[in-house]
C-alpha cells in the first residue's frame, strides 16, 4: 500500500455531500496597545505635601522637586568669622589712633609743615567706611556659603563674591561615600569640621568647611541616603 505523503494537507471534517473540510491556516495576529503622551503622576502623600510647601515658603531660592523638602539646612559655623571681623576691627581702630594722635605725631617725627588735620580726618573716616565695609562683605560671603539636605539630594549654594554665586546639586542615589573630619584641638573643643562627599562613575568630591556638628550632621545625611536608596520615607523632627 502507498503511504500518503506527510506535506499534503489532510481534511479534518467532510460536509453532508461527502466533500472533504481543511483547517484554515493560523493567521498572524497584531495587538494595538495604546500609551499615553504623558505618563500619568503618581500621587504624592499629603505629609510629603505640607513638608514640600513649608520648605518653598522658607527657602524660596531652592528649585525642589514636587515631592522633595529640606530636611536640615547647614550653615557654616561662626569662628569662620573671627578673621575678617577682627582684621576689619584692628584696621579701624589703628586708623582712629592716627586720627586721634595726629598732631602728637608730627610733632615727635618733626614734620615741619604736616597736611591739615581736616584733610587727614577726611581721609582716615573714608578709610574706616571702606575697610568696615570690606569686613561686611567678607562676613556676608562667608555665612552665604550653605549646605542643604532634602529627600532626594544635596545642595550646595557657592557664594565666591558680593556677585560670584552657583550651586552645586547631587542625588542622593549617586553619593557612594559621607564622611567628616575634624582636625586639631580648636576644632574639636568647638565641635566644627568639614564634611566631605563622594559620588560613584567619575569620583567627583564635594567638600564643605566649617560645618557645625559635623558628626551629627553626617548622621543625618547617611540615614537620608540609606532611606532614599531602599525606598523608605524620610523623617524629619
Amino acid at each position: 500500500m502507498d503511504k500518503q505523503p506527510t506535506d499534503v494537507p489532510q481534511p479534518v471534517a467532510y460536509d453532508s455531500e461527502g466533500r472533504p473540510l481543511y483547517a484554515a491556516p493560523p493567521q498572524a495576529q497584531y495587538v494595538h496597545i495604546s500609551r499615553p503622551i504623558e505618563p500619568e503622576k503618581q500621587p504624592i502623600p499629603e505629609d510629603i505635601k505640607v513638608r514640600h510647601d513649608q520648605s518653598v515658603r522658607d527657602f524660596p531660592f531652592l528649585n525642589l522637586s514636587e515631592a522633595e523638602y529640606v530636611i536640615s539646612a547647614v550653615r557654616r559655623h561662626p569662628i569662620g568669622m573671627l578673621m575678617p571681623a577682627g582684621l576689619t576691627v584692628f584696621l579701624v581702630a589703628l586708623a582712629a589712633s592716627l586720627m586721634i594722635n595726629y598732631t602728637l605725631i608730627t610733632d615727635y617725627f618733626g614734620i615741619m609743615e604736616p597736611p591739615s588735620a581736616g584733610l587727614i580726618y577726611l581721609i582716615g573716616f573714608l578709610f574706616m567706611i571702606l575697610v568696615s565695609v570690606g569686613g561686611y562683605i567678607s562676613i556676608w560671603v562667608y555665612m552665604n556659603n550653605k549646605f542643604f539636605l532634602t529627600n532626594e539630594s544635596v545642595i550646595q549654594e557657592i557664594q565666591t563674591g558680593l556677585f560670584a554665586r552657583h550651586e552645586q546639586t547631587v542625588s542622593l542615589i549617586n553619593i557612594e561615600d559621607a564622611s567628616f573630619q575634624e582636625q586639631g584641638i580648636l576644632q574639636t573643643m568647638l565641635d566644627y569640621g568639614s564634611i566631605r562627599l563622594s559620588t560613584e562613575g567619575d569620583e567627583t568630591t564635594y567638600r564643605f568647611e566649617y560645618v557645625a556638628s559635623p558628626k551629627e550632621q553626617i548622621a543625618t545625611l547617611n540615614n537620608a541616603i540609606e532611606a532614599f536608596k531602599n525606598g523608605r520615607p524620610i523623617l524629619n523632627d
